[in-house]
């Protein structure tokens, strides 16, 4: 086992072992133990008590934060040029169709995240083997393949996610920065959590909500008392 770094040490000392803390107590507690240089992603991951392995125990949906992701975000739409002056309009970084999937095929992915249209997914599904593994590949379920590409810009640009539970039955994602207040950090949370237990599969059974960890880059994760997040 790697031994730890000084400033490990320092925010495990803030901690107390073994407690779970509120959701507003977990967001100060992140930032007061957060020690990079740089403005910090903040982390949740949620265990739920679903079995991935099975397709109606699958979680899997989109949420916008009330406080936005904090971040960038570059997106590329791919659409007809009847739509390319209303995708730029809203705030894409990238539009065009066959100029960008040349791109893609030699290997760029430089953006966050794909936009399209239904009537375009027949050629971007060779595209699959370089976007899947990125998590770009456009998806109806996610919002990302839209006619109104438009408003698709407005929201991913706004705060808007996509999330999926894993293998573990984890659901894991970036859901602000360290920069943001600790209000700020509860709230996007909130909603987060809120959003999975409305998406809560009829045939889970048992806890659903099994724990609740925040956290910041490279620093420990803060366990949350679920029974603080208020509906």
């Amino acid at each position: 086992m790697s031994k730890l770094t000084k400033n490990q040490k320092l925010a495990l000392a803030k901690l107390e072992a073994g407690k779970s803390y509120s959701l507003i107590e977990a967001a100060e507690a992140v930032k007061n133990i957060t020690f990079t240089k740089f403005d910090a992603s903040l982390d949740i991951d949620v265990r739920l008590g679903v079995d991935p392995r099975k397709a109606n125990q699958m979680v899997r949906g989109v949420v916008t934060l009330p406080h936005g992701t904090g971040k960038q975000v570059r997106v590329l739409v791919l659409c007809t040029p009847e739509a390319e002056a209303s995708a730029q309009a809203a705030g894409a970084d990238y539009v065009g169709l066959d100029e960008y999937i040349e791109k893609i095929k030699g290997g760029w992915t430089d953006v966050d995240v794909i936009i399209t249209q239904p009537a375009i997914m027949g050629k971007i599904g060779a595209l699959g083997r370089v976007l899947g593994p990125r998590g770009l590949m456009p998806n109806p379920k996610s919002g990302t393949v839209t006619n109104d590409v438009a408003k698709a810009v407005e929201e991913v640009k706004k705060g808007k996610i996509d999330f999926k539970v894993d293998k573990n039955g984890i659901v894991h994602t970036s859901i602000g920065k360290v920069s943001f207040t600790a209000e700020q950090m509860r709230d996007n949370a909130r909603e987060f959590i809120n959003t999975l237990i409305k998406l809560k599969p009829a045939t889970a059974k048992g806890t659903y909500i099994k724990s609740i960890y925040l956290s910041s880059t490279m620093s420990p994760g803060v366990k949350v008392d679920p029974k603080s997040v208020e509906a």
